[in-house]
């Protein structure tokens, strides 16, 4: 669980995403994660690149977590990502999400 005196992890705010990405998952509905999200993160040193293996049911929002860090490490580096998607119909929407 994530610590109450770090509660504010489960804001995407809290994470130094830009304005632009911010309002745009505002947009969509996203402003909060849920605490597994948050301890994915916050565990070791996964925010300077070291892997990060997880599970979770369908629909539960282990994307989130991927674009989380991926964003992050794009942004905080300037070098490009490579984000595999496992059919052409989710890689065609998250190519619409993410522009």
């Amino acid at each position: 669980n994530v610590p109450e005196d770090q509660a504010d992890k489960l804001l995407l705010a809290s994470w130094g995403l830009p304005r632009a990405v911010l309002e745009k998952y505002h947009s969509l509905g996203v402003v909060q994660m849920f605490e597994w999200q948050a301890e994915c993160l916050m565990l070791g040193q996964v925010l300077e690149g070291k892997n990060l293996i997880y599970s979770a049911p369908t629909s539960a929002g282990k994307t989130l977590v991927a674009e989380l860090l991926i964003l992050k490490r794009v942004l905080e580096t300037r070098k490009k990502a490579l984000l595999i998607l496992p059919f052409v119909s989710v890689a065609k929407e998250k190519k619409c999400y993410l522009q």
